[in-house]
């Protein structure tokens, strides 16, 4: 059963209409089933922000852009949820130089998230007992893995941190590995000497959110067609 299943998502994973495709704005939008792949965005940026409290109350350390969250919340008179919309926001004015164009993901993900997480954790009480702290920390990181595997595979464009990361790649020609492990140690460290948390569920995120998410993302990739190149003038028309 176990193999049959790998089988079937590796099946899914080479599925050409199911490649993440690398559209522009305008793009994203007229590739279609708009009906599909906007009520999953919205559903996965809700998720995510579902998942940012359940790691919070977990207390055992958060996402690594949420320690830099936790460290600004304790200077500034905002609320988590309003740090994380003005933090999306300052990221996407660093998009500029880059020549990054936001989508309506992009848009949505840096106004939604903020927006979800402040009323869960007014919900959410942080439990006393180590293993109810567990089952939130682990909870909130297979629901994050889902959550990011949902608004990317709406492709609407990618969340502010997400482009900030490629963006960044591209102009200085390193690896998105390379250059997402140096963001994210960047905002950890500046996070904790500001009096963010960082525990081992912050260590547990970065060794499992790539595979977890990469594992998922086959099943949830809205497949959508490239958009059609029309041919350049004075060519031939291919038959259709």
């Amino acid at each position: 059963m176990t193999s049959h299943r790998h089988g079937r998502g590796a099946a899914r994973a080479a599925d050409p209409r199911r490649q993440l495709l690398a559209l522009g704005p305008l793009e994203q939008l007229r590739a279609g089933r708009l009906g599909l792949r906007i009520p999953q965005l919205i559903l996965g940026l809700v998720l995510y922000g579902i998942s940012m409290a359940l790691l919070i109350r977990g207390a055992l350390g958060v996402m690594p852009w949420d320690v830099l969250h936790q460290g600004l919340a304790r200077h500034v008179p905002l609320t988590f949820g309003q740090i994380v919309i003005a933090t999306s926001l300052v990221v996407l004015l660093i998009w500029l130089p880059l020549r990054q164009s936001p989508g309506l993901g992009t848009v949505a993900n840096a106004v939604m998230v903020g927006l979800v997480v402040d009323p869960v954790l007014s919900w959410l009480d942080q439990p006393e007992g180590w293993g109810s702290r567990i089952v939130l920390m682990a909870a909130g990181l297979v629901l994050n893995a889902l959550a990011t595997a949902m608004y990317i595979g709406a492709q609407l464009g990618p969340g502010p941190r997400d482009g900030l990361m490629t963006g960044l790649a591209r102009t200085t020609g390193r690896s998105i590995r390379l250059v997402r492990t140096l963001i994210e140690v960047g905002v950890v460290v500046v996070g904790f000497l500001l009096g963010g948390v960082l525990g081992v569920g912050t260590v547990l995120y970065a060794l499992f959110i790539g595979p977890l998410t990469q594992a998922m993302l086959p099943w949830l990739v809205v497949p959508i067609r490239p958009p059609r190149q029309e041919p350049a003038p004075g060519l031939p028309q291919p038959p259709r």
